[in-house]
């Protein structure tokens, strides 16, 4: 019978080669033209296609950065689907308050995104920021300024609702924090 060999690690399995006998495993590269890093990122060929290309992260957001999912639909059927989704995320939303953050990190909800864009704000901005741009934009269009001008108070309005969701939001952040 022979006798049993004891490996030189000492009993520390860290200390022994990590996958000597492996084979090399094949990497897809990225699809743009000109990149060598490696491609794991799926992004769709076409609209309700299986077809992927496979970019790195960086040219997968450059890609998906002007993705319109609703391209194609009338407005009826913009609404059903994005009324499908809502109700399919419901769930989600129930749980934002287990949610960490703060302004900037993926925290704002597509309302609050659409008052950024009609303040124009980076969607990093803070309270204090969102206060100011308010401010200066309502004190042009402001119903005392230009008084009977259905256009700007239509515009002021706008900038109320904006600023309501914003705040409504920070309160809740506040709330939360």
């Amino acid at each position: 019978m022979p006798k049993a060999r004891r490996s030189n690690d000492w009993g520390f399995p860290r200390w022994r080669g990590y996958g000597s006998s492996r084979e090399a495993t094949n990497v897809r590269i990225c699809d743009r033209h000109g990149c060598d890093e490696p491609g794991d990122c799926p992004a769709p060929k076409a609209p309700n296609s299986p077809e992927r290309w496979m970019f790195c992260q960086r040219h997968a957001a450059e890609y998906n950065q002007k993705w319109d999912y609703f391209e194609g639909l009338d407005k009826a059927e913009k609404e059903q689907r994005a009324k499908a989704e809502r109700s399919e995320n419901a769930g989600y939303a129930e749980a934002q308050h287990y949610g960490w953050g703060g302004s900037g990190d993926g925290s704002r909800s597509a309302d609050e995104m659409r008052a950024l864009d009609i303040l124009e704000l980076e969607a990093d901005a803070d309270f204090a920021t969102i206060k100011k741009a308010w401010r200066e934009k309502a004190k042009t269009v402001h119903p005392d300024v230009k008084p009977g001008d259905a256009e700007a108070a239509a515009e002021f309005q706008k900038l109320q609702v904006a600023y309501e969701v914003l705040k409504v939001a920070e309160e809740r952040r506040e709330w939360k924090g």
